[in-house]
Parts: structure tokens; sequence; C-alpha cells
């Protein structure tokens, strides 16, 4: 009889499928439970596994493990692997669409046209990003992956991250210094309560009433009323937000600031990161249950 795995959170389409190739799968949890899959939105709870007293791994579709208690994890021997690497070029192209929108103003305009007001009002002045200083905020495999790109664009390159790394970028070990120096600041780092509130009022201030801020990584490393503050008084210039600290919840105040671009945390949202996040999972599960050990265990 084929390994059983509770399929907690559907997550794409594709991944019930890929899963019923190979193993029993479950909708409801079930004591004869071996494996799980969940999402890095969903996470799994002590009680979830209180559960589950059979559940030997979490397959998590996503990077972010942040929503599992791992302290409950690992007392229980429980294996944790998420799927890095084959959504960092999705997320990285959506950060610097993010980044030519919010400067460019791309949705302001866009709206002028559909509302039939081309010739009739002028469009918004964006800000060119040639030249122009980003700094980067985590230095993994995501924002190495930003960096490339935004040097691609003429911009100069900073970061900031808890260790400095063999890259061709300034490393920034304070934070506000970078946030000073930057035209545009993106944050790719992970999220949990090392990272918590990270980018506070002062860092905002530091990056002053013509930078942007531009977030790609978790709502949570973001003082979200200070952000909110700091959009509504001109203290920066803008944001380009594809996160946000009470998904699906968004802050009332920043649904009408043109410019402020909103997306609905869509950074792995394309067909390929997608395919490839449910074949990852699957195939953790499967090297898992054959002996060998999951593929990409975290940490």
């Amino acid at each position: 009889m084929s390994i059983p795995i509770y399929l907690a959170h559907e997550c794409t389409p594709l991944l019930p499928e890929l899963l019923a190739r190979e193993f029993r799968v479950f909708r409801e949890p079930d004591s004869s439970i071996r494996g799980m899959v969940t999402s890095g939105s969903q996470g799994v709870s002590v009680g979830q596994m209180e559960r589950l007293p059979n559940l030997q791994i979490i397959a998590n579709f996503g990077v972010g493990v942040e929503q599992i208690d791992m302290q409950a994890a690992q007392a229980r021997h429980i294996v944790v692997a998420n799927t890095p690497d084959v959504l960092t070029e999705s997320v990285a192209e959506l950060a610097l669409g993010l980044l030519l929108a919010t400067a460019r103003r791309l949705t302001v305009a866009d709206r002028l046209v559909r509302e039939r007001l081309w010739g009739k009002r002028n469009f918004p002045l964006g800000t060119q990003v040639y030249g122009k200083n980003c700094g980067v905020v985590g230095m993994g495999r995501i924002g190495q992956a930003i960096a490339r790109r935004a040097e691609a664009f003429g911009m100069k390159i900073a970061y900031h991250t808890r260790n400095r790394r063999d890259l061709p970028y300034r490393f920034v070990t304070d934070l506000q210094a970078l946030a000073q120096d930057s035209d545009f600041l993106v944050l790719a780092l992970p999220g949990g309560p090392a990272t918590e509130g990270m980018i506070e009022a002062r860092v905002l201030a530091a990056l002053g009433p013509t930078g942007i801020l531009i977030n790609v990584a978790r709502g949570s490393v973001v003082d979200e009323p200070a952000l909110v503050r700091a959009l509504l008084t001109g203290q920066i210039g803008g944001a380009g937000l594809d996160v946000f600290a009470h998904e699906p919840q968004v802050p009332e105040e920043l649904l009408d600031l043109e410019q402020v671009v909103l997306t609905p945390h869509l950074g792995s949202a394309t067909e390929e990161a997608r395919r490839a996040m449910a074949e990852l999972c699957v195939a953790n599960l499967r090297s898992f249950f054959a002996g060998e050990g999951a593929l990409t265990p975290w940490p």
C-alpha cells in the first residue's frame, strides 16, 4: 500500500496530481499519515503535529518555514523540507518589476489611459533607475538574483546581511547607513523572529523623501504602521509591496496612494516556478521515503 500523505493545502492544482501518482493522498488528518505537505503561509502548528502521531516529514511548498513550529518538529524528530532555488528567478523578476513600476509610475499611467485621460491630463513624471543606488537587504539566492538584474539596469549595488559574502558589491554593516545611501531599498531577507520589524521608522527616515522601498520578502520584516506613516507624510517617496503583515489584509491607507504599487504575494506565481516547486515537494517526499533523506531539508 502506498505511503499516506496529508495534503493540508493544495498550493497549486498540479500538486495533488503529482502526489497521487506515488502516494495515497489524504485531505484530512489521519493517524496513519507519515508525510505532510503544507504551504509557507499556512505552516504547521504543534496541535496539528499532535494529531499526526506517525508524521515523519513536512514538505513545505515554498522557501519560508516561519509558520512551521520548528521546535515542535525537532522535538518529534520530524524532518522539514522546503523548496529553495526553484522560485528564485521568478521572485527576483517581480522585485525588478515592482521597482520599475514604482519608479516610472506605470500603474498610474496605465490607469490614466484606461480612464480615457490621455491628452486631458498630464502623466506623472517618473524616476530613471539607471545610475541610481540600489540597496539590497538580504543576500541569499534571491537577493543575489535581484542584484544581478539591478546591475544590468545600470544601478550601483550595495547590500546588508548578517555575514559579508564574497560578492562584487559594497557591503554595508549598518542598515540605516545603507538606507541613507540608497535610492531604492529592496528587501529579500527571510521572515521570522530574528528579522521582525527590522525595517523600522529610523530606517525609513534614512531612506528619505525620494527613496523607494521594495518588499518581496515577508510583511513581518517591516514595521507596517511606520511604513504607512512614512508614505502618507512623504517621508519616503514610494513603495512596491508584494507582502504584508496580516495577509490578505492590506492597510486601507495604502489603497489610494499613487506612489505605491501593490501585488498580492505573487513572487513565485509563474507557471514555471509553481511547477518546479510542486515537483520538488514530491521529490523531497520520494527521496525521504526511499531512505535517502530529503533533497532540500531545512536548514
